[in-house]
């Protein structure tokens, strides 16, 4: 039922970044070795985001992180802070540090590759699932849409239990579709890995292909992203940060996410793997509304609904696979404006994206290391506010663009 090919590094090319480790306040962060292209923004803007991020490692609420703000197309601001791993062995993070992306798979694998399907008229928001899924149609789901599952307003529960997933991923998947309804769809808002794991199979179905070889193909490939993908290759294992220990081993390039690893590593939900510099270049494409010079993902009416602001029961507002404002949200700069959207994943990632102020906002790292205790969220909004307001700032300026 699910390829299981493994994400092989498609460069290989051992890439390495000068780093030059300072101490500040009690925390090690690198420098900007990266150049940095000629934006309008006034760069003195950031250097408050270093005493926020060392403050937070201090006390104890992630071990390291990797900071990019990217604006008007070009990288800003980007620094690594603290350590990718600190058991058994303490390891510096670095700028090429490879993250478990965790929920952020949602939005840049599973939903973008729905969204690709919806533009070429392969499946529409509006089809019920079952038309994709036939035995998914019991116990009162025959209507459920495949907007509601973007939506999570679709009826279906946050997360089954893992005693569906101990047999095999087919069997799980079975169990899945057996699932019966939470709540009535539509009468409330509740956030569902559920719905994502079957929208992934719509994927499946629809192109025989698995979430992990059709966004390589229509996603990762055509922009570039040659460290990004489902179960990472071993070569890039050793740059991975680490995150809890499964079995009594470390995870480093295994995913996090129980489910997710229980059905091979290959799911709607969480799985994907990703580096700073990789998600730059979707970042790039989904501020310029899915085109980035010759290459286009989405088409502009695919990226507006996929985009657009869908109130959904308890005053939230959500995309179609992504944040906007809800009570998930905390990871938000508070500035940004209407036309921003997002996704935080539990490994302590986070991922904004502002078009109408040309901004993006990319907060990696591993606050589950090493005891699951860490939290990052309202740091990683601390930081969007800070990228936004300096974007504000250079927008008003005579000279901006």
């Amino acid at each position: 039922m699910m390829n299981r090919k493994l994400f092989m590094n498609q460069s290989n090319l051992g890439r390495c970044f000068a780093v030059v480790f300072l101490l500040s306040g009690g925390s090690l962060f690198a420098s900007d070795a990266t150049p940095l292209g000629s934006s309008g923004i006034d760069a003195t803007r950031f250097e408050a985001i270093d005493a926020l991020v060392n403050d937070a490692i201090d006390e104890g609420k992630l071990p390291g992180a990797v900071v990019t703000i990217g604006f008007q197309n070009h990288v800003v601001f980007q620094r690594a802070y603290g350590h990718r791993q600190l058991q058994p062995t303490p390891l510096r993070m670095t700028k090429d540090t490879v993250f478990d992306l965790a929920s952020l798979t949602k939005p840049i694998a599973t939903a973008t590759s729905v969204m690709i399907l919806v533009d070429r008229g392969e499946i529409t928001l509006a089809d019920p699932v079952s038309k994709h899924l036939p035995e998914f149609a019991n116990h009162g789901k025959e209507e459920i849409t495949i907007k509601q599952l973007l939506l999570h307003t679709s009826g279906l529960i946050p997360d089954n239990a893992m005693a569906d997933y101990v047999d095999n991923a087919e069997k799980a998947m079975e169990n899945v579709m057996n699932l019966g309804l939470n709540y009535t769809p539509e009468e409330r808002f509740r956030y569902s890995d559920v719905g994502f794991i079957v929208l992934a199979e719509v994927v499946q179905r629809k192109t025989g292909q698995d979430v992990h070889a059709f966004s390589q193909k229509n996603i990762f490939v055509p922009l570039g992203m040659r460290e990004t993908g489902y179960l990472p290759d071993a070569s890039l294992h050793d740059r991975a940060a680490a995150t809890e220990r499964r079995k009594g081993q470390w995870m480093r390039g295994e995913v996090h996410d129980p489910r997710a690893y229980a059905l091979g590593g290959v799911a709607g939900h969480a799985g994907l793997f990703s580096t700073a510099a990789d998600l730059t270049r979707y970042a790039n494409v989904m501020t310029n509304h899915g085109s980035s010079g010759e290459t286009t993902i989405l088409s502009r009416t695919a990226f507006d609904a996929m985009t657009a602001a869908y109130a959904v029961p308890g005053d939230g507002i959500r995309g179609l696979g992504w944040d906007k404002q809800s009570g998930y949200s905390s990871n938000r700069g508070k500035t940004m404006t209407s036309s921003a959207f997002g996704h935080g994943g539990f490994t302590g990632t986070a991922l904004w994206i502002d078009p109408e102020l040309g901004l993006y906002v990319i907060f990696l790292s591993n606050r589950v290391h090493p005891d699951g205790k860490g939290s990052v969220n309202a740091l990683a909004g601390q930081i969007g506010t800070i990228a936004a307001d300096a974007a504000i700032a250079a927008s008003q300026e005579p000279s901006a663009r």
